[in-house]
């Protein structure tokens, strides 16, 4: 059995308009949210033994404020191939995975897409924000597979989907 906790990163800030995309921080709502995720992971038990990101900016500061809510949070990996990755970008990155229960924080579209495609028909959840996927979305869904390698698109069920202002309220 294996675990993929998809994060999309926290909300971002669009005050520096001469920052490149790819180098743009997250805004004060977008740090609460990231902490917030991160604390709702500790009490879930949603902890994490291997994480995969994208190395833009708004990724890398939602895994290091997420992080510090965790107990024990592995070392994160940053790439730039997710970075706005696609769906099938992103399923041949979690496929070199080897953690049992592995975070992956990226971007939208592609995330939505991603999570969609991961789970059985039967069950994506029906909650109005799912298709959205807004920011800090945060997917647990879990594989009967022995290893990342095996095929596991369209085979996932869902454990928990959580969007951060559900949290705060």
């Amino acid at each position: 059995m294996k675990t993929l906790i998809l994060t999309r990163h926290a909300k971002s800030s669009w005050d520096d308009l001469n920052l490149l995309d790819h180098e743009r921080k997250l805004n004060a709502r977008g740090q609460e949210s990231a902490g917030t995720i991160g604390r709702w992971l500790a009490q879930q038990g949603h902890v994490p033994d291997q994480v995969i990101s994208s190395d833009a900016q708004r990724c890398k500061e939602t895994w290091e404020l997420l992080a510090a809510e965790l107990p024990d949070a592995p070392e994160p990996s940053f790439h730039r191939r997710l970075y706005l990755a696609a769906p099938v970008t992103q399923y041949e990155a979690l496929k070199q995975a080897k953690g049992d229960k592995v975070m992956m924080l990226g971007h939208n579209p592609g995330i939505a897409q991603f999570a969609h495609d991961l789970l059985a028909p039967r069950a994506i959840p029906d909650h109005p924000k799912f298709g959205l996927y807004p920011t800090a979305a945060t997917l647990v869904v879990t594989f009967d597979i022995p290893n990342w390698s095996t095929p596991f698109m369209g085979t996932g069920q869902v454990v928990d989907f959580v969007v951060p202002r559900e949290l705060d309220a």
